[in-house]
């Protein structure tokens, strides 16, 4: 019998197991090499879910969290001073926007959100119903610190508006130092109530809510800001998007009472589609590759003719984001996108041959018999649409159209085949000569119609959607504006970006 067979049988084996045992990761990420450890406060009132989420993320990627506790407000006092860690977790926004403001706080990712409610004895055996029933003597009441925390703060906020405030206040017996502690006192009969979270007494089965009307207005708004000192924003940023993830960090809220906002899908190197008109080039590459950097994601940019782009989302590509070189564009696929934010905007300007040796002062000139013009593609893009419709409104649409010898679908081509020189002019955005000023002669256009406007928005359907609300804040920075206006637009959004 021939042995042939069985040994290159065996020696295949051999190898598929070698190669099997080399591929193999029992504990794909728990097996990564421990990275630098992640620091961050958290609001003691959140301490369940977090800490929870944290484990996951030891386990899923092999990064330590250090967790440390307080009210939102110490906290925030806390990093004024000391000023190292890499995120804060608040139970309200409120103390983020103050950390923004403050220069401590650059990125922030809203998670959840709570309500302020009455805690109570289980079976509510003083009968309280309202705020106002907090008033009644002998009730002695347990209060969380209105100067460090956040459900203190707002529930004395709103019952200050309601006028309960000054009679509530000869109640409490006692201010607690995080909202964890106010239960733990009315579990423990130490009080009759307590103002606390909802979420709070998830925790507390020996305790019941009264959701008192007055308080209705006490909701908080649970996010997650990193912190600007921090020495490893990509991975704290990424902690941050695995706890607000809908499949990862929001399900551990939403099972501990919170109600959660609508999450990005969780991926540690999230891929992003951005559709994008081609004049906006020059002035978003940059940030887009230091966005990609901090981030730690992946941006697939399309620059193409607006035309094009809106062709193809309409036929059923949906990109994460959008943005356009106009407005125009924008409302024919408005259905597929949020509400745009309008960045930028640029003038079209006329492009000549140096000085300008055909005479070539305003629009109508373009009708001179003789002339070799080159405008963009009305059905291909934004400036080409543009340029047909300040065409009709001056009346001067067949007859410019009659030397028109070249359509593209980018101004960027017009350009280029003008320096070649086959063009006596061409019609392009006043960010495309941005480049060329000093070699082709530029010539205004006063017209209103002359404006074209640079919105971007986020897709509906994007599962990414915070991401790239992100991106838009990247864009909207003071590094970002300069540039913008250093390629030749002029700025148009408001509430510039820290």
């Amino acid at each position: 019998m021939n042995p042939a067979p069985k040994i290159i049988g065996g020696s295949l084996l051999a190898i598929l197991v070698l190669v099997g045992l080399l591929s193999w990761n029992p504990r794909r990420g728990a097996d990564r090499t421990p990275g630098r450890p992640l620091l961050v406060y958290c609001a003691a009132g959140l301490k369940g879910p977090v800490a929870q989420v944290a484990r996951d993320y030891e386990r899923r990627t092999g990064i330590p969290v250090q967790l440390q506790y307080g009210g939102s407000g110490l906290l925030l006092s806390n990093l004024r001073v000391a000023r190292r860690g890499d995120l804060y977790l608040a139970a309200d926004h409120t103390y983020l926007d103050a950390g923004r403001s403050n220069g401590l706080v650059a990125e922030v990712l809203p998670l959840a959100r709570m309500r302020a409610v009455i805690a109570v004895p289980a079976g509510n055996p003083r009968r309280i119903q309202s705020a106002a029933d907090l008033e009644a003597a002998p009730l002695q009441l347990g209060w969380a610190n209105v100067e460090s925390t956040a459900v203190g703060r707002l529930s004395q906020s709103v019952l200050k508006t309601a006028g309960l405030w000054e009679a509530i206040f000869p109640r409490i017996k006692v201010f607690k130092p995080t909202v964890n502690d106010v239960a733990n006192d009315v579990k423990l009969g130490a009080v009759d109530a307590g103002v606390v979270w909802d979420a709070t007494l998830v925790d507390y089965p020996e305790l019941e809510a009264v959701a008192a009307p007055e308080l209705e207005p006490a909701e908080a708004g649970v996010a997650v800001g990193v912190l600007t000192f921090s020495e490893q924003p990509t991975e704290a940023l990424r902690f941050a998007r695995f706890l607000g993830a809908r499949d990862a960090g929001l399900p551990v809220f939403s099972r501990a009472g919170f109600r959660v906002v609508a999450g990005d899908q969780w991926s540690e190197r999230p891929e992003v589609v951005l559709y994008s008109g081609g004049v906006n080039r020059i002035a978003i590459e940059e940030s887009l590759r230091e966005f990609e950097a901090r981030e730690g994601v992946s941006v697939t940019r399309v620059y193409n003719g607006c035309g094009i782009l809106t062709a193809q989302i309409r036929s059923g590509q949906r990109p994460d984001a959008y943005f356009a070189c106009d407005v125009s564009f924008m409302t024919t696929v408005a259905a597929h996108f949020e509400p745009p934010t309008d960045l930028s905007e640029t003038r079209m300007v006329l492009l000549t041959q140096p000085g300008n040796p055909r005479d070539l002062r305003i629009l109508a000139d373009l009708a001179k018999p003789g002339l070799a013009i080159g405008v963009a593609n009305e059905q291909q893009s934004a400036l080409g649409a543009l340029t047909a419709r300040l065409l009709r409104a001056e009346g001067l649409f067949d007859a410019v159209m009659a030397n028109v010898r070249v359509q593209t679908p980018t101004a960027d081509l017009l350009v280029n085949q003008l320096r070649a020189g086959g063009l006596d002019a061409v019609v392009v955005y006043a960010a495309n000569t941005r480049q060329v000023r000093d070699l082709l002669t530029v010539i205004e256009l006063p017209q209103e119609a002359a404006l074209a406007i640079q919105p971007y928005a986020v897709g509906r359907d994007s599962n990414n959607a915070h991401l790239m609300e992100r991106l838009l804040e990247w864009l909207k920075s003071g590094t970002s504006r300069r540039r913008f206006e250093d390629s030749g637009f002029r700025w148009r959004a408001v509430g510039e970006a820290p």
